[in-house]
């Protein structure tokens, strides 16, 4: 007779897992600010600035399953052969063991048919932080404080770190929750991971670290809440905040520039579309935010001033 405790359990994953309460501030926006900032992001040149302009989205490709309400959409901006810039890659990110992630040949392939391989991870991941950075996959293994890097063509897991003090599991996500306290990032500059601790008392911390070691190469402790921002990112060198993952016309509100170690109020009008932001990352290459909206895997075109 079959020992009915060896049966798998089948347990419901329900859509309001660690989802906070979507808040329905709604930002006036001028549309004569993004009038006056139009002009195409450029392509011609490679330099740095301030973000200055934030277009329309552009949807790439849309999750079928429930599992892909949120999840997280990469390019590797210096990739390693045999994967090039336009290998794309995909973590679909409800659930409590999310180990799969689907590599596939170019972005337009997101939206439909099949990837061209599936990476299972050794260890599950959480959230939607991680990032494709020089051949490796950063992400932030399940209910730790701790960083690691899969190497995508090894497959295995060659670099693992804890980041001291780090808050984890819900302890200072960003406004829409989902575990959302280590979030890793890519800019001009290289890896980044923003997070916040006890002694920031729940400000957004920022640490550069070694994509080889993943050790910590320099810190900056913000003014700016980490639970007061629905999401953010970093463009040569400075850390960018979304006012809010729901609201269809949000802003980009806060800028904290590292080299100046100061904070600025901002109020670029910032469009999400879906009604739901659960993963914004940029990406230096194409410079262009990628970002995961309801489903909806979309890019947004960016501009920056150039001193």
């Amino acid at each position: 007779v079959p020992d009915p405790a060896a049966a798998p359990r089948w347990e419901p994953q329900p859509l309001t897992y660690q989802e906070l309460q979507s808040q329905r501030t709604e930002v006036p926006v001028s549309r004569l600010l993004e009038e006056a900032a139009l002009g195409r992001p450029g392509s011609e040149d490679s330099g740095c600035g301030e973000l200055v302009w934030v277009g329309e989205p552009v949807v790439l490709g849309r999750a079928d399953s429930i599992a892909g309400k949120y999840g997280v959409w990469m390019k590797d901006p210096e990739p390693v052969p045999p994967f090039t810039r336009d290998t794309t890659w995909r973590v679909d990110a409800v659930g409590t063991e999310v180990r799969q992630l689907f590599q596939y040949e170019e972005a337009e392939q997101l939206g439909r048919g099949y990837p061209a391989k599936v990476h299972i991870l050794p260890r599950p991941l959480e959230s939607t932080g991680a990032v494709i950075y020089r051949g490796g996959l950063f992400f932030q293994p399940r209910h730790s404080r701790s960083v690691a890097r899969y190497d995508l063509r090894g497959e295995t897991v060659t670099a693992e770190r804890e980041i001291p003090g780090a808050g984890y599991h819900g302890q200072y996500p960003y406004s829409w929750g989902g575990y959302t306290d280590i979030d890793l990032a890519v800019d001009e500059m290289g890896l980044w991971v923003i997070y916040s601790t006890e002694s920031a008392r729940g400000a957004i911390v920022l640490s550069k670290l070694d994509p080889e070691t993943l050790e910590i190469r320099r810190t900056w402790e913000t003014n700016i809440r980490k639970r007061g921002v629905a999401n953010s990112f970093v463009i040569c060198g400075t850390l960018y905040t979304v006012s809010s993952y729901s609201a269809p016309n949000a802003t980009i509100n806060f800028a904290y520039d590292t080299t100046t170690d100061t904070s600025r109020a901002l109020s670029i009008p910032f469009e999400n579309r879906f009604r739901y932001l659960s993963m914004l990352d940029y990406n230096p290459a194409e410079r262009r935010l990628f970002a995961w909206d309801s489903f909806n895997m979309v890019t947004y075109p960016v501009r920056l001033s150039h001193a």
